[in-house]
């Protein structure tokens, strides 16, 4: 199914573009092709790498709660609360000259940053059974007003003339989250999203935790019966997803965005659940699913610079493709039979 929905939104994609009147064919070139064997392929290759990291480990974190019915959808804030959390422990110690020690309280400072916020949540959840849904949902936007607060406010550079948004971290050696390999686009968030990758994968397949969290979405009776404690499972699953979701912002903004602003937050939150579904909720489908998806977002980017394409269109595009994975997973659990004049 996941190869079908990529098929199906490739088709209703183009049926998009030609009504904006571009050339179809020409547009989802541009999206998929351009970027790995284009002209300047040489550059966007290694933006793949930029756009994934976040996506696969925000991905990894939501697909573990997922799995046992948990549902985050907050991602979103947690990302922009690690950034803050983490930007604010950098940019407390400069100019000070210690990377050994500011870079690994800034990653700390992220991962406790999406934690906190994920608690609320799963607090909530295990102590009142609120909806997590709709209360995670609510406060990515609380988080987005905290964000606007600390970029004019306490976090703002104070030799900005006034201007809005942080120092850039990227200018800050002690704090900068720079490639690891020139050119390759290689950071340190992808290595993360890579170790969560297996990390996940041992979890879920060699470890108690993973077995609980596996009965509990597919069972939720057996996994009582069996000893597993539901509310418990709430805070361990948010808080791991909220953990990763904060150390994915804290990598962001200690590079490729480097500061803190008023627009930090770019959707990474929201798209990691298409990644999520459209890698089946496995760590390696999910790495697939997760360059596949920064793929779409390089491209988009170019099919916006050359063929005039707008940014909601690239972002319906993007929306096309869980939309048809949820549709075509009802082919799954359903089959159409036409016969007699029934269909069943």
């Amino acid at each position: 199914t996941p190869l079908l929905a990529v098929l199906l939104t490739m088709v209703a994609g183009g049926v998009l573009f030609a009504i904006l009147g571009k050339d179809p064919l020409l547009a989802i070139r541009t999206i998929f092709w351009e970027p790995l064997f284009g002209e300047f392929g040489w550059y966007y290759r290694g933006q793949l790498l930029i756009k994934a990291g976040p996506l696969v480990l925000i991905a990894i974190g939501l697909s573990l709660g997922f799995r046992a019915g948990i549902w985050n959808i907050g991602a979103e804030g947690q990302y922009i609360m690690g950034a803050i959390f983490g930007a604010a422990v950098g940019l407390a110690f400069y100019p000070m000259e210690a990377r050994w020690l500011i870079f690994p309280l800034m990653i700390l400072a992220g991962a406790f940053g999406g934690f906190v916020w994920a608690m609320i949540p799963a607090l909530l959840k295990s102590k009142f059974n609120t909806n997590e849904i709709l209360v995670s949902l609510l406060l990515v936007y609380v988080a987005e007003q905290f964000l606007a607060s600390m970029a004019l406010g306490l976090l703002r550079n104070p030799e900005g003339s006034g201007f809005p948004g942080s120092r850039n971290l990227q200018q800050y050696a002690s704090a900068a989250n720079g490639e690891l390999i020139a050119g390759s686009g290689l950071h340190w968030g992808g290595v993360a999203a890579l170790i969560a990758v297996i990390l996940a994968y041992i979890l879920l397949n060699r470890h108690m935790l993973g077995f609980q969290i596996r009965v509990t979405g597919e069972s939720p009776r057996a996994a009582r019966f069996a000893g597993v404690k539901p509310n418990l499972l709430v805070v361990v699953c948010m808080g791991i997803s909220g953990g990763l979701a904060g150390l994915a912002g804290m990598f962001e903004v200690a590079g490729p965005a480097g500061q803190i602003s008023i627009d930090f937050n770019s959707g990474y939150g929201f798209t990691a659940i298409i990644v999520a579904f459209l890698g089946r909720l496995h760590p390696v489908g999910i790495l697939l699913a997760g360059l596949l998806l920064a793929l779409t977002y390089i491209g988009g980017e170019a099919a916006q610079a050359n063929l005039g394409l707008p940014a909601a269109a690239i972002q319906a595009f993007q929306g096309m493709l869980l939309f048809f994975l949820l549709a075509v997973d009802v082919l799954t659990n359903f089959r159409v039979r036409i016969g007699k004049g029934e269909m069943a």
